[in-house]
């Protein structure tokens, strides 16, 4: 992206006015006016206080109604309006950089409120160490979700952006079983998904299906990655094998063994991927916005609710990609970790445009959130 330019729209009240026709071009009409300039509102105010407590938010409007008006509006909106989740995974879409050879991952998040659970099912794309966050679906239960859901989740995606721009998936060893990985077979989706160790497989020309650590148990050194030379079987399906042994744990070596459609040899490499969703589940929580602060527990109203923190966090994470390429890269410390978060770092920035007077970079963030 090339350096962009605010030559004059740099008073606090032009804000909401920079935001609101950029998502108004996204949403095209599809959403009436007085919602989407809450919506814009809604965004710039959680960037200012990063937290999502309605009471806090109401005070960071930028309007010349009271903090208890502007209350009452959010709450109206949270509990009133349906908000198309679609428009968003596609608003999302049009910002990615690249869009073909997509890396998905899916993943759930969850945390107590109470006596209620939260529970997400996400799927993201990952770039630049990060899951952009497309698609949820939220689960009005505990515990992992099932081959319904996630066959749903990754049904949508195709109805939405076909599935010619999918590389692969990447998911962790709660998403796994026959019918799913079925699923995946048929559709021709390449995957990456880890195993547990006591998995049986069953080898080729062999009549008994051994535990899948074994194949493994020759591994040298502590992360040395194999290849199992040919395909195996897990349950009624055909797939490839990869693993290495990460950290010995006492007398039970905690393996991690990833199967794949085909190209076992991408598996270590694009299983990896899979942990850049935790960097988004931070700037969610305790690293960014504080979702956990909220104290909504029905499911539509908190569908809403992660889904404007879904625009505040996007609009963040590219910033921070554009300062980090062109204006000062983030320090590497000592201990080989970067100084603060790619999210941190473009946070910080609109922070200090929607705080201050003027804008002494002149860069237009608003512009960050527009796919032209």
């Amino acid at each position: 992206m090339s350096l962009i330019f605010l030559m004059e729209k740099t008073n606090v009240t032009s804000k909401i006015t920079d935001l609101f026709p950029i998502l108004d071009t996204h949403f095209k009409g599809k959403i009436n006016r007085s919602r989407l300039k809450l919506m814009s509102m809604f965004v710039i105010a959680l960037c200012k206080v990063q937290t999502v407590g309605f009471e806090k938010l109401s005070k960071a409007f930028d309007s010349e109604a009271l903090p208890s008006s502007s209350l009452r509006r959010i709450q109206r909106f949270i509990a009133d309006f349906i908000l198309d989740a679609d428009l968003i995974a596609k608003m999302i879409f049009s910002l990615l950089p690249e869009k073909e050879n997509l890396s998905l991952c899916i993943d759930r998040t969850n945390w107590k409120l109470g006596q209620a659970d939260i529970n997400i099912l996400m799927l993201g794309i990952t770039y630049q160490g990060v899951a952009f966050p497309l698609l949820f679906k939220m689960l009005n239960k505990r515990g992992n979700s099932n081959t319904r859901e996630r066959i749903e989740l990754i049904d949508r995606f195709i109805r939405l952006f076909g599935d010619q721009c999918i590389d692969c998936l990447t998911a962790d060893r709660e998403f796994i079983g026959d019918t799913w990985i079925k699923y995946l077979n048929d559709r021709k989706i390449r995957y990456y998904i880890r195993i547990k160790n006591n998995f049986l497989v069953q080898i080729p020309n062999k009549k008994d299906k051994i535990k899948v650590s074994w194949l493994f148990e020759s591994c040298g050194g502590v992360g040395e990655f194999r290849h199992h030379s040919k395909g195996v079987k897990i349950g009624t399906q055909d797939c490839y094998i990869s693993g290495c042994k990460p950290r010995s744990k006492g007398n039970n070596p905690d393996f991690l063994i990833v199967i794949s459609f085909n190209k076992p040899e991408q598996a270590q490499i694009k299983y990896a991927e899979r942990g850049q969703f935790e960097t988004y589940f931070k700037s969610l929580k305790s690293s960014g916005f504080n979702l956990e602060e909220t104290h909504l527990t029905d499911i539509n109203r908190l569908e809403i609710l992660i889904l404007l923190v879904t625009i505040a966090f996007i609009w963040c994470y590219k910033i921070g990609i554009f300062l980090h390429e062109n204006i000062r890269s983030i320090s590497i410390k000592t201990h080989g970790r970067k100084e603060q978060s790619t999210f941190k770092y473009g946070l910080s920035y609109v922070v200090g445009v929607l705080l201050n007077s003027k804008n002494q970079s002149r860069i237009n963030i608003f512009e960050f959130l527009s796919c032209t």
